[in-house]
Formats: structure tokens, C-alpha cells, sequence
């Protein structure tokens, strides 16, 4: 049985509306806070809610319960969105479940908070439905697609992945996901090709921590490894070397083979010029 780097917590991309993403704390008067809760997980599939983001799930500790503000103060998607932040699932399905009439986006978070719960049967049933009141629903296309992933249904997810990319090409977030399929199916060229595209899009989804999305995928840390390594060489290329280097450090905490090309590889010379290459090679991080 392969281990795993990030047991079901690694890559896979959720979509979640802006508002979620955005929806604080209540403040102690019992309003709006203005802190931000992004959604914590560590997934690596991206969900998605309304709006392609990339929301980078960070495995942070949850915020302590607590009831958001009055109901005078907060409408039901309001109150449902801070649930949600707050990684309070089956309070934010109860409240979504009471707007009134259902849309493609509150059937779509609904099927967010039971794949987030792990309840799959329950997912694809609000995925469907918000697919079927909406067919141009990249992101409820998208999220059925992370479903079939993570239940190993590759094809399917394929299928999904590309039809959510005819409809919403610029999405990085999807790029990611129909990537992470064909790493697990082992096409080097075309994973590689997906990944490049995402981080044209958005040089920056990587990093970024609050942004609206949530990934899921069960990597073995073979895979991880191989995907950081390609990363760290995509940000050498650009000249990112201190992202190259953090990349680096990840592929060998998942047990990275390819030391050789570290060495060699001509996308790394500038990387191999910084004092912090030469500490990280003589003491390389423990393997996780």
C-alpha cells in the first residue's frame, strides 16, 4: 500500500463562491467581522464555488464555534458562508438548505460541505442537481469532476475537467486539476502541459493563501515529489529562484530521486548559485 504525503489532503481544487472565501468572524457586537476565514484543509483538487479562484487550503486550526450574529443581522447565505469558513459543515448544508428558491450556487456549496464531510453520494447528488439547473456551470462541472477523482473514476473526471475548460479556459484552478488526472495516470507530458498553463494564468496560485477554492486528491509521495520538482523547475525558468528553492526543499521532504538532475539540469544553475542550495544539498530535509 503506496503511503501518502497528504492523506486525502493534497492537491485537488474545489470551487467556492467570493463570498464564502470572504466571510469573517462575527465581531463581538454580533455583526460582520472583519477578519477573514479562508476554507482550511489541505486538499490538492480545487472545488469551486461561484467564480474561479484558487483557494489554497492551508490546514491551519479551525476557528473556535460560535454562532455568527444575530439572524437580523446576517441573511441565510451570510450566516451559511461563515459556517462554511469556520469548516462547520453540517451548520452551513442546514442553513443553505433553507434559501429559498434553491440556485445552481447553494445546491453546488451544499455539494461542497458533503464532499468536505466525505459523504460522495450526497456531493454528486447537489453537484448534479446544480449542473442540471445551470449546464454552463463550469464550476460545478469542475467539482463533480474532482468527485470522480478522488473515487479513482479517471475517465469520467477527464471528461468533466475538459468540458469545465470549454467553458472557462482562463480557470488555473481547472488546469491544476485535469493535470493532477493525468499525473495519477502517469502522462508526464500532458500533467506538465496542464501545470505550465495553470501557472501562466496565475503565477501566483501556488502561493497564495485565502483565495476561493479547495483542492482534494490522494497523492502517493512519489507523485508529490514529482510535482514539486516540476514546479521548483517552472519557477527556475521564470527566475523565481527563492520559490525554486522552497520547491526543491518539498520534493525532497517526499522522498525526490532525481538528485542528479538537481546538479545538472540547466534550469537550476541559477538556483545552484545561492548559498541556500549548497546548505540544502550537504543537509537535506528529513523524508516525511
Amino acid at each position: 500500500m503506496k503511503s501518502t504525503c497528504f492523506t486525502l489532503s493534497s492537491f485537488l481544487m474545489l470551487t467556492l463562491p467570493g463570498s464564502c472565501c470572504m466571510a469573517g468572524l462575527a465581531d463581538a457586537q454580533g455583526g460582520a467581522g472583519a477578519s477573514t476565514v479562508p476554507f482550511e484543509a489541505r486538499w490538492s483538487l480545487a472545488l469551486l464555488p461561484a467564480g474561479d479562484s484558487s483557494l489554497a487550503l492551508n490546514g491551519q486550526e479551525a476557528v473556535p464555534p460560535a454562532s455568527p450574529g444575530p439572524a437580523s443581522e446576517l441573511s441565510l447565505e451570510e450566516r451559511a458562508n461563515i459556517y462554511m469558513a469556520r469548516k462547520m459543515f453540517r451548520e452551513a448544508i442546514d442553513m443553505y438548505s433553507k434559501i429559498e428558491p434553491a440556485t445552481p450556487v447553494t445546491l453546488n456549496l451544499i455539494g461542497i460541505a458533503y464532499q468536505q464531510q466525505f459523504d460522495h453520494a450526497a456531493a454528486r447528488q447537489y453537484y448534479e442537481r446544480a449542473i442540471e439547473a445551470r449546464p454552463n456551470y463550469a464550476e460545478a462541472i469542475n467539482n463533480l469532476g474532482t468527485l470522480c477523482y478522488v473515487q479513482g473514476n479517471y475517465r469520467r473526471a477527464i471528461s468533466l475537467y475538459k468540458r469545465a475548460l470549454r467553458l472557462q479556459p482562463d480557470s488555473p484552478t481547472i488546469h491544476i486539476n485535469l493535470g493532477m488526472v493525468w499525473l495519477a495516470r502517469h502522462n508526464e507530458n500532458k500533467w506538465q502541459r496542464q501545470l505550465q498553463d495553470a501557472l501562466e494564468l496565475d503565477p501566483e496560485i501556488f502561493e497564495r493563501r485565502g483565495s476561493c477554492g479547495a483542492l482534494i486528491e490522494e497523492r502517493s509521495t512519489t507523485d508529490r515529489a514529482k510535482f514539486d520538482f516540476y514546479l521548483a523547475r517552472l519557477y527556475a525558468r521564470s527566475g523565481k529562484n527563492e520559490l525554486a528553492l522552497q520547491y526543491i526543499r518539498k520534493a525532497l521532504e517526499c522522498g525526490l530521486k532525481e538528485r542528479k538532475q538537481l546538479l545538472e539540469d540547466g534550469d537550476f544553475a541559477a538556483v545552484r548559485a545561492l548559498p541556500e542550495f549548497d546548505e540544502l544539498m550537504k543537509q537535506p530535509p528529513k523524508v516525511l
